[in-house]
């Protein structure tokens, strides 16, 4: 595919940079005009379709360590992980079966899971009533599978979509919002907010296919390959977008969006640099907060990779970059969760305007 929009081509000598104009703010194109709520919500309606198998994301896999449980409420569901001494990921109800302590406040020993009240032990298998999770772990984030939440046929394995094939620098960015999973989804289902909301991050943003272009082209548009097994996708967006690095400075790629199952919506960079990086949005519901508004967690999955010979300094570096990849993260859904938290307000009061 001929690259377009400046990309840089993909070799290790290229420079990625490139000078862009400035265009202050309120000149930009406006873009609602192609952000037609009916284009959202019906990609919205057709991504809850799509079989989750019942699985949930729980949260960052290197925050399940060898000597301490990790707990989160899932859908109302009180849920508590572990590794077993094997180091695979234990899952299993969140409240111990003698009365009801809470597990995640507990303690690993050697891979045996020992209630702090009075000292009964969970080595994983079913135990006076306690019946393990399904759990996976895909090297970046943990999953449980909670059959009675879903209500979907079950999966023996979540729908993880396709990563980078060479080495990446990964970073897990958790945030949580009063809202439903199906507004952080509709958030990331709307790429033409990028540059009128987040102007700190992205200019020159272009939305350059989406699905009801999709439905009078076919599945593939003459814009060219949607993404990594993603080209026939219907459903997809495509975009390209510039992301700011300082001054006038800018990184130029194609990212293109799909959403895999109902609580998903995932970024992969087509082209320009980084491509095949990959940006995983997570939506996992939680228990209501005191007032009984839905809360959900955003648990948002970062893989960068790179062909240029430098990236390996990066991947040395990885500790030190996780943090700021973190930050960077944060700082777009410190704004996507009061656009979502602004959404399901509308909804609960019969004012959304779709």
């Amino acid at each position: 595919m001929t690259p377009r929009r400046g990309f840089p081509p993909r070799t290790g000598r290229s420079f990625p940079l490139r000078t862009g104009a400035r265009t202050p703010w309120e000149q930009q194109e406006p873009t609602w005009r192609q952000a037609k709520p009916a284009l959202i919500d019906a990609a919205l309606k057709r991504a809850t379709t799509r079989p989750s198998g019942n699985w949930y994301v729980i949260g960052a896999s290197r925050d399940i360590t060898a000597d301490r449980p990790f707990g989160r409420t899932i859908g109302g569901v009180e849920v508590v992980v572990w590794r077993a001494r094997s180091g695979a990921l234990t899952a299993g109800p969140g409240a111990c079966p003698h009365l009801g302590a809470p597990l995640k406040d507990s303690r690993v020993s050697c891979g045996t899971l020992v209630c702090h009240w009075h000292g009964l032990a969970l080595d994983g298998s079913p135990f006076a009533g306690w019946e393990p999770y399904p759990a996976h772990d895909d090297g970046v984030l943990a999953w449980v599978r909670l059959d009675a939440l879903g209500g979907e046929e079950p999966l023996p394995e979540p729908v993880v979509p396709p990563r980078p094939s060479t080495a990446t620098v990964d970073a897990v960015f958790t945030a949580v919002g009063r809202c439903e999973p199906e507004d952080i989804v509709a958030n990331r289902l709307d790429p033409w907010h990028g540059a009128w909301f987040h102007p700190y991050s992205f200019v020159d943003l272009t939305v350059v296919r989406a699905p009801e272009d999709a439905a009078a082209e076919g599945p593939q548009s003459s814009q060219g390959p949607l993404g990594p097994e993603s080209g026939e996708d219907p459903d997809a967006f495509a975009v390209d977008v510039s992301f700011k690095v300082a001054g006038r400075l800018v990184v130029p790629v194609r990212a293109v969006f799909t959403a895999p199952e109902p609580r998903t919506v995932v970024m992969h960079i087509t082209e320009g640099e980084g491509a095949t990086s990959v940006v995983e949005t997570h939506a996992t519901p939680l228990a209501p907060d005191a007032h009984g508004h839905p809360r959900t967690a955003v648990v948002e999955a970062v893989l960068a990779t790179s062909e240029r010979p430098g990236f390996a300094v990066a991947r040395a570096a990885a500790p030190a970059l996780r943090p700021l990849m973190r930050w960077a993260a944060g700082r777009l859904w410190r704004d996507d969760l009061a656009y979502a938290e602004r959404r399901w307000q509308l909804r609960s009061t019969g004012r959304f305007p779709g």
